[in-house]
């Protein structure tokens, strides 16, 4: 799979959180904020001043935190969206009861092979956000890090880790057809 193709899976898999998480406890506000972020999008400016605004208002809740984190990435804020990703894992770890280092989470600890389990899955797909992040970084032993730590959660690779760690393997390599 080419990189391309590993960030458009990784937009797909944002696009099905944010669908499943937007509703859940959002106040009306920071959804129409949300909104308003989307819908000026193009002024760089206005749609990340709506986007603080919405965190001021919801700091912690996973819409927020997605709606930034997209920003960011699309951006190509990547550094800003490291942060981001650090706080959905932050959020997921609690809304999990997890170990707040990742590092110490062991697959016993939530229902990581039930893929229809979403406070798992949000865990899941925020490290693999981080650990690509980390990549794009150059911070390589992280995103390795990182990334076996998916695989020892996800032994099926349900969340596609493989993927990144074949992106990770092939760095510096010319792609050959």
């Amino acid at each position: 799979m080419t990189r391309d193709a590993a960030v458009q899976t990784g937009a797909a898999e944002q696009d099905f959180l944010a669908s499943i998480v937007l509703g859940e406890g959002l106040p009306e506000e920071v959804e129409r904020l949300l909104h308003a972020a989307a819908l000026s999008y193009d002024q760089d400016d206005v749609a990340h001043k709506y986007l603080m605004e919405a965190r001021a208002l919801a700091p912690t809740h996973p819409a927020t935190l997605i709606g930034l984190y997209r920003f960011y990435f699309y951006k190509g804020r990547l550094r800003e969206c490291l942060g981001v990703a650090e706080s959905c894992l932050t959020r997921a770890a609690i809304d999990n009861s997890l170990p707040l280092d990742w590092r110490q989470v062991t697959a016993q600890d939530a229902a990581f092979g039930d893929y229809d389990a979403i406070a798992p899955r949000f865990f899941m797909f925020s490290l693999k956000g981080y650990a690509y992040l980390s990549m794009r970084l150059g911070d390589f032993e992280e995103s390795a890090a990182a990334i076996d730590k998916l695989l020892e959660l996800d032994p099926a690779d349900k969340i596609g880790a493989k993927v990144l760690l074949g992106v990770l393997e092939r760095r510096g390599l010319e792609d050959v057809d």
